[in-house]
């Protein structure tokens, strides 16, 4: 089931079955149930698929991407927020703010919490995933390195562009994940080098903090990260669910 979220009065969510989209009164992990109302999918404008309490991301869980950054191998997983108010939709602009000179792109498959979720262990992790997107985890990497923590780094408005939608019916063990500048290739990785797996990951964090339906946890992104400068456009792909487009301009630009 592929799940979207649209830019109409009330932004609803819905449900994509063949080339329509069926409105739903609620976020469906909230228990949204069809209006009857149908919009042609064609027809209609893609707005992020979520609307978290928050953003748990996880740093560093590919080897060869912490060792591009010249950072050994964490230990247990490296737990950061992004600011849910950073989050943009397919087609939306990331803002390169002018106060950094290295804004970068990193490429993730995102996971969607579908259930209230505390202390759960690693077996029954999975149960409480409601969905996948792709998310890109954009970065102003000398602000990062100067603040030592990320916050600021990561939470600039438009630094977390999300979908284009959720993708319930996947299996994340195994996926490509990649990201193009302007057509070119510039991340390729598989989640299956992932330090930690997804469900150690979901297990870990929600033994420090309740998760929420509707959140979300993005699981870290492989090598090959770089720039982003205005003019380029950025495709960050997840293998089954499909390619979030986003624009790049500066951020005094109209």
């Amino acid at each position: 089931m592929r799940i979207v979220r649209l830019a109409l009065p009330g932004e609803p969510f819905g449900r994509v079955e063949d080339d329509a989209v069926h409105l739903l009164s609620a976020a469906p992990w909230l228990g949204g149930a069809p209006t009857g109302q149908v919009v042609p999918f064609d027809a209609a404008q893609l707005l992020a698929p979520v609307a978290p309490s928050k953003v748990v991301a996880i740093g560093r869980n590919y080897a060869a991407h912490a060792k591009e950054l010249g950072h050994d191998v964490p230990s247990e997983p490296l737990l950061f927020l992004k600011a849910p108010s950073a989050i943009i939709g397919p087609g939306a602009s990331i803002r390169v703010p002018s106060v950094s000179s290295r804004v970068e792109h990193e490429a993730e498959l995102a996971l969607i919490i579908g259930k209230r979720c505390k202390r759960v262990a690693e077996a029954q992790a999975l149960e409480y995933v409601f969905g996948w997107t792709v998310l890109d985890d954009v970065t102003a990497r000398d602000l990062q390195k100067k603040d030592v923590q990320f916050t600021r780094a990561k939470s600039f408005d438009t630094f977390c562009p999300v979908g284009p939608w959720i993708e319930t019916d996947l299996d994340p063990s195994d996926l490509e994940v990649s990201a193009r500048v302007d057509g070119a290739i510039r991340q390729r990785g598989r989640t299956r080098n992932m330090i930690f797996p997804v469900p150690m990951l979901i297990s870990y964090v929600s033994c420090m903090m309740t998760l929420e339906p509707g959140d979300v946890i993005t699981t870290g992104t492989p090598e090959g990260v770089g720039p982003l400068l205005p003019g380029n456009v950025l495709e960050t792909e997840v293998e089954g669910i499909g390619v979030l487009r986003n624009p790049i301009v500066a951020d005094d630009e109209s």
